[in-house]
């Protein structure tokens, strides 16, 4: 049985910041996946690169920003991470009505809900604010605040201790597979969510046999 519900945000409550990258690669006429890299590092793995120091609150956004730009420069490409923010404005980057609502159903029910965020402390106050976090989890584990992110196996297990839930009866949901997988190894179920979010819920649905 289903005990827990853990939530990712970006990609899940709003559209995916790796497809907003992609389609700004895209645009520029650059490999997305390299791209991709750059910017953000092997995603599906925590190491230095200055994006998974930023979300692990070890550096302020300007010199992660600054460094990633550099690593870019040394392959000829713009790699400046603010493109970010107007793709996401572009992309429609607002909350996803939907799946605050099913979030909601769904404490409101009794389950025990979490979000799971890898994220920057500049963020914070924007996207803190864009969906109601005492309505719709128990905790919040930014990892920015928490000094790790996934995929470290760590953050799942400090998420799954503040909800008092075994990682047996949880499920994770993230728009990153990497992560899912690192969840999937915890011992929790797993949900991919894509740009298709309605079935993402609809499978958390059958996986609470609802």
């Amino acid at each position: 049985m289903i005990e827990a519900v853990l939530w990712d945000y970006g990609g899940v409550f709003s559209g995916s910041p790796f497809e907003a990258m992609a389609g700004v690669a895209r645009e520029m006429g650059v490999d997305p996946q390299r791209y991709l890299e750059i910017v953000f590092g092997p995603y599906d793995h925590d190491t230095d690169h200055p994006w998974h120091r930023l979300e692990r609150g070890e550096i302020p956004l300007a010199v992660a920003r600054a460094e990633i730009q550099d690593l870019g420069r040394r392959e000829g490409i713009d790699s400046d991470p603010f493109h970010l923010f107007g793709a996401m404005s572009r992309g429609g980057g607002g909350p996803r009505s939907e799946v605050v609502e099913f979030a909601r159903e769904l404490k409101g029910a009794g389950l025990r809900s979490a979000l799971v965020t890898n994220n920057a402390v500049e963020f914070r106050a924007f996207w803190r604010r864009s969906i109601p976090l005492d309505e719709l989890f128990h905790c919040v584990i930014d990892s920015s605040e928490v000094g790790l992110r996934k995929p470290d196996p760590r953050i799942f297990e400090l998420a799954l201790g503040r909800l008092g839930v075994p990682a047996a009866r949880a499920v994770f949901l993230d728009d990153y597979a990497g992560n899912v997988e690192a969840a999937r190894r915890v011992g929790m179920r797993g949900v991919l969510v894509t740009d298709d979010y309605a079935a993402a819920l609809a499978e958390l649905g059958r996986l609470l046999g609802r």
